[in-house]
């Protein structure tokens, strides 16, 4: 009888636990999935969007002094020293209120000659918003807003009546995309930039902080128009919303929007469909997350949870986010937050993002690089002219990711070791350190900036790098298209302008890349080699191009369709370089063979 009331009490104790186990299972998939959208993440279907090349080239920004004078001021600085910049992103403070989009002319005088002015001296525009409706502007000189937002309230046009939460910019409501009235009036208040002819919403964060409070606790739902929203539903509209209606006013609109930056958010804040250019933040001016956190014990995420990041970290998020399907990724160069940026931080997060699809130069502290050390500015003109000339290899991948194929970055065996597209392999310097130890996968590879030898995978190495190089590698066999503007990079010279450059490593076996545009037809370079020639294929749109081909020893004879060409005047050998250059304007059928 003991042992029957026993094996009772066990069982009504076993029962209790696992009731209470999975009422917080429950609980847990109530609170958090409509924040996560996980498990299903149904707003990650779809594939990339196809971003403009021109979003693919140089960002600037700054947000120190937030005046169209110092905006003209950097740019003519960048213009003077020969630092490409394509895009200029305008963050806040840039309206009277968040978010009127009425412009404080205060700030940016003028604006209806002044952004055209952008454009016409061949400038993309970017301004940042949120989707707030705000009672509130922390550190505006129209601190107090409460009767436009009241109006807003009254019309309906916020979620759950108005009910307000506090962000970094002050407090306010939601707008209401599930209410076309509340649309139209945001839309017709947007208008007002759009006239000026800007290019694309930088989209920070606040639809993360969609959610209602009982009590001390979170939930993180709204009532909206259609009904109860979830946070992650609303993210989505934001995302979506303001990407497909951007589109509807310039056809290369780009909207630049959070990927994977927080643990909270492991499968992105933007929808990957409406992510055609994505950043991480917010870094600090720092190197190594480890060492910081060594020195701030408590746990800390990131700047806007009042806590730290640094490179490191920058480097794992965008390559967390890679995986995840996003395509274009960058984060604030040399980080976002801090007073003085430490010269050797700035030069080894500038080459790193060479070599991701953001090009993003900006945050706090001196990006004038001109009043900086001239070693800064010598080096980040070189990598900068690199990322742009490295447009039509990175466009590739844009098509290819927007078709569902192959995406920028792929992450691989090695500290944070990753494939830019199928050919260059990157092994990112994270710390303040010369020397950098580096994986190189079966293969055969080169080294980007001395590639005469081939270095035979795998093999594991440490290797010292002077500040104006980095660990760049070359998969043999490989074609690498770009567009040489400058001889900084020492691949080409400024005449080369106006001609695409074809870098081809030949090994013995077929191979072919594909350069698209975004207007017009594709050209497509394939080669074949045996041991006695070099056969190339130009196909698709004719172009003026450039071809050096990595050959141990000068050729015998070079043709182009069958007609033989003139060493010196149409193509050249370099014999330290081992380099075989060739240069044509004007073609038939683009076949070229070359005797070995």
């Amino acid at each position: 009888m003991k042992n029957k009331k026993i094996r009772i009490i066990r069982k009504v104790v076993r029962t209790f636990f696992v009731s209470l186990i999975s009422l917080a299972i429950i609980g847990y998939f109530y609170l958090i999935y409509p924040f996560w959208g996980y498990p299903f993440n149904k707003q990650r279907h779809g594939n990339p969007p196809l971003t403009p090349t021109w979003a693919l080239e140089c960002w600037l920004w700054e947000d120190d002094v937030n005046t169209a004078e110092f905006v003209d001021e950097m740019l003519r600085g960048y213009a003077q020293n020969d630092i490409p910049v394509r895009t200029i992103l305008i963050d806040s403070p840039w309206s009277y209120r968040y978010n009127d989009f009425d412009i404080d002319t205060t700030l940016y005088p003028n604006p209806d000659q002044w952004f055209p002015k952008l454009q016409e001296n061949g400038y993309r525009v970017i301004l940042w918003m949120t989707s707030m409706v705000n009672s509130y502007n922390k550190g505006l000189k129209l601190e107090d807003s409460p009767l436009w937002y009241e109006e807003a309230r009254k019309n309906g046009f916020l979620v759950a009546d108005g009910s307000q939460n506090k962000w970094w910019k002050g407090k306010g409501g939601f707008i209401d995309y599930s209410n076309p009235e509340a649309v139209l009036w945001w839309q017709s208040m947007q208008q007002r930039v759009f006239d000026l002819g800007i290019d694309g919403w930088k989209l920070d964060g606040t639809a993360t902080l969609f959610w209602s409070n009982l009590g001390p606790i979170p939930l993180f739902y709204k009532e909206a128009s259609s009904g109860l929203m979830t946070t992650r539903t609303y993210m989505d509209h934001y995302y979506r919303d303001e990407y497909k209606h951007g589109l509807t006013q310039n056809p290369e609109f780009v909207t630049l929007s959070r990927a994977m930056d927080r643990g909270f958010h492991p499968e992105g804040f933007a929808p990957i469909d409406a992510a055609p250019v994505t950043w991480v933040g917010d870094q600090e001016h720092k190197w190594v997350t480890d060492e910081m956190l060594a020195e701030n014990p408590e746990e800390n995420v990131d700047i806007a949870l009042k806590g730290v990041q640094g490179f490191e970290s920058a480097i794992e998020s965008i390559l967390k986010s890679a995986q995840l399907g996003y395509n274009i990724i960058g984060s604030d160069i040399a980080g976002f937050s801090g007073s003085t940026i430490p010269p050797r931080l700035y030069i080894r997060w500038t080459q790193f993002s060479t070599f991701c699809g953001l090009f993003l130069n900006g945050g706090h502290g001196e990006r004038r690089l001109w009043e900086r050390s001239q070693e800064e500015l010598e080096i980040i003109r070189k990598f900068s002219w690199l990322h742009t000339e490295l447009v039509p290899y990175m466009y590739h991948y844009v098509v290819t990711g927007h078709e569902g194929g192959k995406t920028l970055q792929t992450r691989i065996d090695g500290k944070y070791h990753y494939m830019f597209g199928d050919n260059i392999l990157i092994a990112p310097i994270y710390k303040d350190e010369l020397k950098n130890e580096v994986h190189l996968p079966e293969g055969k590879w080169r080294y980007w900036f001395d590639d005469k030898e081939v270095i035979e995978g795998p093999v594991t190495f440490e290797h010292e790098y002077p500040l104006d190089e980095y660990p760049v590698y070359i998969k043999e066999g490989s074609i690498i298209p770009m567009e040489i503007k400058r001889s900084y990079t020492d691949i080409g010279k400024s005449e080369d302008e106006g001609f695409l450059t074809f870098l081809i490593y030949p090994d013995h076996k077929k191979e072919l890349f594909e350069v698209y545009r975004e207007k017009g037809n594709s050209t497509v370079v394939s080669y074949e080699k045996s041991d006695h020639d070099i056969s190339i294929q130009i196909e698709g749109e004719k172009c003026p191009h450039v071809i050096q081909i990595a050959l141990l020893q000068k050729p015998f004879l070079v043709e182009l369709d069958g007609k033989k060409l003139n060493e010196g005047k149409e193509y050249s050998y370099d014999e330290e370089l081992k380099k075989l250059r060739i240069q044509t304007s004007l073609y038939e059928n683009g076949q070229y063979l070359i005797n070995l």
